[in-house]
């Protein structure tokens, strides 16, 4: 069985949108973590906004670190409204968390999510999620949209942490009840 992760950029406030701010803290051994997630995956899931903006971005950086792997992943979008998909795309039918859990019984590499709040947030809501791979940053914004968000309760076991020379630290939990 296949295990879905999400892989989120944090503040230390829990901030997660419009990630510019991660640019500063980008190092080598930031990109090895992402690489290996990357090349470990079997297909991508997104919501509709990160799909929107990732893929009018990916494509254009054919032929730079991961581009091509990312570029050649099938990728699940949910999205209510959002009807003809490119860029490898297909949009996930019906109720979205079956549609999760029928990719998570077949076989082949993680599901890997990048931001796609709105949907970690669901799919946590079905006990879909079996990792988090949370990239925090020395950063606090004190305002914008939350991984975590106000209503979300959860009980994570922490299985690994890194700290970067950069200041980023990378946490990996998974849901208590595995």
């Amino acid at each position: 069985m296949r295990k879905v992760i999400a892989a989120e950029y944090l503040t230390l406030d829990g901030v997660m949108e419009n990630p510019a701010w991660t640019a500063p803290y980008w190092s080598d051994e930031l990109a090895e973590i992402q690489s290996k997630l990357l090349f470990e995956s079997g297909v991508l899931l997104m919501g509709r906004v990160t799909y929107q903006g990732m893929s009018q971005a990916w494509p254009a950086m054919s032929g730079q670190p991961g581009a091509d792997i990312m570029n050649s992943l099938p990728k699940f979008v949910a999205s209510s409204t959002l009807r003809d998909l490119e860029w490898n795309a297909t949009r996930i039918e019906g109720d979205v968390a079956e549609g999760v859990a029928k990719l998570k019984n077949q076989a082949g590499g993680h599901l890997l999510i990048y931001g796609s709040g709105t949907l970690v947030r669901y799919l946590m809501q079905h006990d879909l999620i079996d990792e988090y791979r949370l990239m925090v940053y020395p950063v606090v914004l004190g305002q914008g949209k939350r991984l975590f968000a106000e209503g979300v309760a959860a009980t994570l076991q922490l299985v690994d942490s890194r700290a970067l020379a950069s200041g980023v630290v990378v946490q990996t939990y998974k849901p208590a009840s595995q």
